[in-house]
């Protein structure tokens, strides 16, 4: 048994990364999702720009595995400024993975208790024009920087939260509040600037246990107050699934498991189940299933049908072992098809991570492997019976 909190919302939790940027794409037999990725920064700003490298010991408090109030209570803060705060902005968002780098630009608009506006463009790529996202759930909407209330109790489960003093934002040099997560093993996950003003946050760092710097979020050229309304860009793409808007209860997702999907109460990376989704597209149902531990976030879409032999777009590769596709050029989508079944990962998280994830999903037996099973068994049935 698992639980789940209720109401879910497909957009719940989701950092911009997920889901301003993610266009869903319909191939014959599933439901896939692009993200677009570049080599090198636009904006040359180093890693950790101005930063001392991340700590390898946390603060005393960590010895005694509880995080602290005076932490988490800033971190709620947070999450509650993202919904009753008017505000405007641009939002870079940085990934250094094998492949590169990967940089988005956001715009963003969000009007107190109402629809939050996103424009992305993935910097120095040729794409048709910006992506335009709309969410109009005024009680929980996209978190600025993925800072939610679902997650925020996500990351105090996982890891140890602890106040890190006043702080500087990069950028907009804005007075802030610092907020760090640290690992049981005593290593720093992430920091987390929220403006001392309103709470908003606007700087995010996370760091893989080596201390090495993965991904960065700043929200700059901030403005408070009612924004100005919005218009869709001329030759921008739309949201083409405007329409996750059925968010499933734990009760459902028990009910879909029992019929036949897979539907996983956790991943790989002490990842939880936290939200659920599901629409109707021409090849038929897809569910949206969102798993996180607070910082990592992973999507997984299941829909029944079988993968396509040519994937345009789309590069064959090997995960864990086992033969995908990835979206090129970033490789952070991901997909397969076993047993009447696509897959498809949409991850925010480090690659091993992915790998682990990719590893603990169903996949289908290589290519002859019964084959030549079959001529093992065979074999060893001639070798028992002495008239074969």
């Amino acid at each position: 048994m698992f639980t789940l909190s209720s109401p879910v919302s497909r957009r719940q939790g989701r950092p911009p990364l997920l889901l301003a940027v993610a266009l869903a794409v319909t191939v014959p037999g599933c439901l896939l999702t692009a993200c677009t990725a570049q080599s090198g920064s636009p904006h040359d700003r180093a890693p950790a720009a101005g930063r001392a490298p991340a700590a390898t010991s946390g603060p005393a408090s960590r010895a005694a595995r509880h995080s602290s109030a005076p932490a988490i209570s800033l971190l709620s803060q947070a999450a509650r400024a993202a919904i009753a705060t008017s505000y405007q902005g641009q939002e870079l968002v940085s990934r250094w993975g094998n492949s590169g780098e990967t940089v988005l630009v956001s715009d963003i608009w969000h009007v107190s208790g109402g629809q939050t506006v996103t424009q992305t463009v993935a910097a120095g790529t040729h794409s048709s024009g910006p992506y335009l996202s709309s969410d109009t759930d005024g009680q929980a909407p996209e978190g600025v920087l993925g800072v939610t209330m679902p997650l925020v109790r996500l990351l105090e489960t996982h890891y140890v939260v602890a106040y890190a003093g006043p702080g500087t934002v990069v950028g907009d040099n804005r007075a802030a509040q610092v907020v760090e997560a640290w690992r049981d093993d005593g290593t720093l996950a992430a920091r987390f600037w929220l403006d001392d003003a309103t709470k908003l946050p606007l700087e995010r760092e996370v760091f893989d246990p080596a201390a090495h710097l993965i991904s960065e979020d700043v929200f700059i050229h901030v403005r408070f107050g009612n924004p100005a309304p919005v218009r869709p860009p001329a030759g921008g793409v739309a949201d083409p699934q405007g329409p996750w808007t059925d968010p499933l209860s734990p009760g459902q997702l028990l009910d879909l498991r029992a019929r036949g999907w897979l539907v996983p109460v956790g991943l790989p990376g002490g990842l939880s189940l936290f939200a659920g989704a599901k629409t109707q597209t021409s090849n038929g149902t897809a569910l949206d299933l969102g798993y996180s531990d607070g910082l990592s976030v992973v999507s997984v879409f299941e829909q029944r049908g079988n993968l396509p032999a040519g994937l345009s777009g789309w590069q064959r590769t090997t995960v864990d072992g086992h033969v995908i596709y990835a979206a090129v050029p970033d490789q952070r989508s991901l997909t397969w098809s076993s047993r009447g079944m696509v897959y498809t990962v949409l991850a925010d998280a480090p690659p091993q991570t992915v790998n682990a994830v990719i590893g603990a999903l169903p996949h289908d037996s290589p290519p002859g492997f019964w084959k030549r099973l079959s001529r093992g068994f065979e074999r060893l049935a001639s070798w028992v019976n002495p008239f074969g």
